[in-house]
């Protein structure tokens, strides 16, 4: 008989034996029909090796809309602690007494997951964090594809000679650019919430210009 991690392990497999669609298919697909994970990760630090996550925090975005009541969150045991970044995230050892093991965190979060497209703002580094913390686990890495807010507003910008573009914005620069309340700004859910009206703000301003595809965006 198998025990809880072997079951487990066979969960998670079955989420990467799904079929993937091909790049064509998926890309003909309406945005708005389309279902959008938004997630941010708080971790320990910025090193991809040494450090850890601390908390993701996940949104789902479909039809324009963000339904509230689909949304993930959790809080996973901290076998790192650094007293630096907490003072940022505020994520304290004995913040949540119930945390599940990073195993378990990963189980729920690819559930929630499913094969929806990921978005973020600086996809890089939350999802390569992830993708870490599944190789420590024995895992194969991500299928997703994803999305970056901070390359998608550079897209909504004017091309002039007289305009300085920056080469990265942050998401407070595009909160104050929208108009987006930072009241929880550095908790993952916080960050997931302002990254997807942001999202949906690039949208609006693109589609001012032209109907925009899904294929468009990924270009």
């Amino acid at each position: 008989m198998m025990n809880f991690l072997e079951k487990s392990k066979a969960i998670l497999f079955d989420f990467w034996d799904k079929p993937e669609k091909s790049s064509d298919d998926e890309l003909s697909n309406n945005i708005d029909a389309v279902r959008f994970v938004v997630l941010d990760t708080e971790t320990t630090g910025f090193d991809y090796t040494n450090d850890r996550i601390l908390c993701i925090g996940a949104i789902v975005l479909q039809n324009n809309m963000i339904p509230i009541h689909d949304s993930f969150e959790v809080f996973i045991q901290q076998e790192h602690y650094d007293q630096v970044t907490a003072k940022i995230h505020g994520i304290l050892k004995e913040f949540v007494i119930d945390r599940p093991s990073e195993f378990e965190a990963l189980q729920q979060f690819l559930e929630f997951l499913g094969d929806s497209i990921i978005i973020a703002h600086h996809t890089i580094f939350d999802v390569t964090m992830i993708n870490k913390a599944l190789e420590r686990n024995g895992l194969p890495e991500l299928k997703n594809r994803t999305l970056d807010t901070a390359v998608l507003y550079k897209k909504t910008l004017l091309v002039s000679n007289l305009l300085e573009r920056k080469e990265s914005y942050s998401l407070d620069e595009l909160a104050d650019k929208f108009d987006i309340s930072k009241k929880d700004r550095h908790t993952a859910m916080g960050d997931a919430y302002i990254t997807a009206i942001a999202f949906l703000k690039i949208l609006n301003k693109l589609r001012e210009k032209k109907e925009i595809t899904l294929r468009q965006l990924f270009k």
